[in-house]
């Protein structure tokens, strides 16, 4: 038994006889093998054309509804502030962010550190904090000496050194000397008013002081002039 013919060229001259080609939707040639985008499932469908797998091919597919919804939950992520693809991480708040969103808060009736400050009180609370109050106090004893002994006492009577709380005031005159040794306890009391009971505790009051006789290297030792220019 004999099989079918099969026709095989006898010269050179004889043509061989392929498959007639034809195209497919988009022009793609389509050869004996009949390998096309199609047949390998990359080739869209065209509305109206039948699905060669079978199926409705206005219909989504799987790996449609699955990208719509990753679209979803990125669209989900970012109206929260999240980067896709990311874990959310634990923002910590320093004190400092603390206090200032309790500041954002209303005020009561009462007074409060954000009101406005006197310079005094800024200058006060500056010098507290560097350490500059004992200084400063001493400065105002004499800065401030009129006002806190009064003009009268302050026009005969000046103060010439502060050390260890003691202060030191020369007077213009003998007398005013003695008055202002029977005022010490008052002129205290007032300068304690004044600066604070620890700036001066207690006082050293001179008279004039009288000129030298002395001339040259050489003296014989007495009593000398006496106080007689007060």
């Amino acid at each position: 038994m004999t099989g079918p013919a099969v026709h095989t060229p006898t010269t050179e001259t004889d043509p061989v006889v392929l498959p007639p080609a034809r195209l497919g939707p988009r022009g793609a040639t389509v050869g004996a093998t009949g390998t096309t985008e199609r047949a390998r499932g990359t080739e869209p469908i065209e509305s109206g054309e039948t699905d060669p797998h079978g199926g409705d091919p206005d219909r989504p597919r799987g790996s449609d509804i699955a990208r719509a919804a990753l679209e979803a939950a990125r669209a989900q992520q970012a109206e929260r502030g999240l980067t896709p693809g990311r874990a959310r991480r634990t923002v910590r708040r320093d004190a400092g962010e603390s206090t200032r969103r309790r500041r954002r808060r209303w005020s009561g009736p009462g007074s409060d550190d954000r009101d406005p400050q006197t310079l005094g009180r800024l200058a006060s609370r500056l010098s507290t904090q560097r350490g500059w109050a004992p200084r400063l106090a001493n400065g105002s004893v004499f800065g401030r000496w009129a006002e806190l002994v009064g003009q009268e006492v302050a026009e005969h009577a000046t103060p010439t050194a502060l050390r260890d709380g003691e202060l030191t005031v020369q007077a213009d005159s003998t007398a005013w000397a003695t008055q202002l040794r029977l005022l010490q306890r008052q002129l205290l009391g007032r300068i304690a008013a004044g600066l604070g009971p620890d700036v001066v505790t207690g006082m050293r009051i001179h008279g004039p002081t009288a000129p030298s006789w002395r001339r040259g290297p050489r003296h014989v030792s007495g009593r000398g002039p006496r106080d007689t220019y007060g």
